[in-house]
């Protein structure tokens, strides 16, 4: 039997997602030589067209989008250096409270039973070191990426395997230091509501890992500018590369199992594997 292979999964819900939270973790461990895999659950349909059409547009074209999003999407895995790319093929759902939420095939309206044996025979197949998926409340409330937390757990309590399970985020100290950075570079902040909404982010006390990935903002930054149809207008692509390394240098997470003891904060997801060390 050939050797295990450090092995990381993660389980995003949307064509870009990969690149926002977790882009520096996925180039520093796959630079490292660690197996990366990443299950994308839907295919994106609800998002902005190419020709930049709102889903609520007549131009919106539902297979037009699909196409580019993952064309996207295998630009984005190849610049970070994912190993495997698992499209699961659910429909997006929308945000919380569109019609679509409950549309035939949306990932939201999908049996969690169902849903979470795809992704288990994805789980049995890999067997990760460590598997990476949003909070119970999908980091910001979106329904899919509550439900890629409800199919990660479902799927893990069926496996025959317990890998670290880790919940990306952003600790209430990161949103503080936003503008502070954003000052110290003269950029002004989008004018947008001032405070941070309460069911963003989680309490420093709750941060688990702490990953330094300041040697790959550079891919992190044009993996998302490889999701144009997406984030072409995004705020944080126009400001200046220093600020930009400086606000996403660093990823956290919630350590879920095992839980650390959070008065030692890891700086290594693969802490405790057989992989431990090799990022």
């Amino acid at each position: 039997m050939s050797a295990h292979t450090p092995t990381i999964l993660l389980v995003h819900a949307h064509p870009d997602d990969e690149a926002s939270t977790t882009g520096g973790v996925i180039a520093r461990y796959a630079a490292a030589g660690v197996r990366v895999v990443l299950v994308t659950c839907t295919n994106g349909e609800l998002g902005d067209s190419p020709t930049g059409h709102t889903p609520d547009d007549d131009g919106h074209d539902t297979a037009a989008v699909v196409a580019h999003r993952l064309a996207e999407l295998d630009a984005s895995c190849a610049l970070l250096g994912v190993s495997r790319l698992v499209l699961l093929g659910y429909h997006d759902s929308g945000m919380m409270g569109w019609a679509q939420n409950d549309a035939p095939g949306s990932f939201w309206s999908t049996p969690l039973a169902e849903s979470s044996a795809k992704l288990l025979e994805v789980l049995e197949e890999e067997r990760p070191d460590v598997v990476i998926t949003y909070d119970e409340n999908g980091f910001y409330g979106h329904p899919d990426h509550i439900q890629a937390n409800r199919i990660t757990r479902a799927a893990l309590e069926s496996a025959t395997f317990s890998p670290k399970l880790y919940y990306a985020t952003i600790p209430l100290s990161g949103f503080a230091r936003f503008s502070e950075v954003l000052a110290e570079h003269g950029v002004q902040p989008p004018q947008e509501e001032e405070e941070v909404p309460s069911e963003l982010g989680v309490s420093d006390d709750q941060i688990g890992a702490i990953i330094d990935v300041q040697d790959f903002v550079g891919v992190k930054r044009a993996a998302l500018a490889a999701h144009a149809s997406q984030t072409a207008q995004s705020f944080f692509l126009t400001i200046p590369e220093a600020a930009f390394n400086e606000l996403f240098g660093t990823e956290w997470f919630v350590s879920v199992t095992p839980a650390t003891d959070q008065q030692v904060i890891e700086d290594d997801l693969l802490a405790g594997t057989s992989g431990e060390g090799l990022a």
